[in-house]
């Protein structure tokens, strides 16, 4: 694991309680959507239980948590490691975002100062553009995202979108090194917003419908190369 995941996990520990568990998996699916640790990248369990002051039996439950949702798996004596996603996968991640996304834009309310928010991601995105941040470009990719489904103003829509997101990032590593992978959503997101500012919702849903079917079919092109 990277010197950034670490930074990204809480240097004084986690109480060992109930919901400590669901703590450790949010931690590390945090750590996973920020690209801090990489797809295959191993989980070292007295590295975590160490820096979280937590047992091994909470940190497996953390990571049984992580294996429900795709983003872990665990290799028989060797250990837990972080999921390399497959078509299959690619395939199931946006299967679900049609529903959340589109869902989203098609029934949800997006309040001005939300699209305003909508706005500031991709100028925040651009700046990024112009520094070669692909972290920041990465990021605000993510960001704007998890702002069309926040709108539909629901816990479990929210929950199931950092998992969305997690697993997207893992999907989206292959490619994240290249600039211009990332200038192209910077693009698409601009003019999502433009449509949803300018309240064509009918416009908006089939603009994000292409917008989403060309992501998931560039990304399988470059899985099977």
């Amino acid at each position: 694991m990277t010197d950034v995941m670490w930074h990204s996990l809480p240097a004084e520990g986690l109480s060992e309680h109930a919901h400590a568990p669901e703590r450790v998996a949010e931690l590390l699916r945090g750590a996973i959507s920020a690209g801090a640790i990489r797809p295959g990248a191993k989980l070292p369990e007295v590295q975590l239980t160490r820096q979280l002051e937590i047992s091994r039996h909470t940190l497996r439950s953390g990571f049984q948590i992580l294996a429900a949702e795709g983003l872990v798996e665990k290799h028989p004596n060797r250990g837990v490691f972080v999921h390399q996603p497959t078509a299959e996968d690619i395939e199931e991640i946006y299967r679900v975002r049609r529903v959340l996304e589109v869902g989203a834009v098609r029934t949800a309310d997006f309040p001005p100062g939300e699209l305003d928010q909508l706005h500031r991601i991709v100028s925040g995105a651009e700046l990024a553009r112009e520094r070669g941040d692909i972290p920041a470009m990465a990021q605000a990719n993510q960001v704007f995202h998890r702002t069309i489904a926040a709108q539909v103003r629901s816990p479990m829509i929210d929950a199931l979108m950092e998992q969305v997101l997690a697993r997207m990032r893992l999907a989206f590593h292959a490619k994240s090194e290249q600039p211009s992978f990332h200038h192209t959503y910077i693009r698409r997101n601009g003019e999502l917003a433009a449509l949803l500012s300018e309240g064509d919702r009918q416009a908006a849903e089939d603009y994000l419908l292409e917008y989403l079917g060309a992501a998931e079919a560039e990304l399988l092109e470059h899985l099977d190369s």
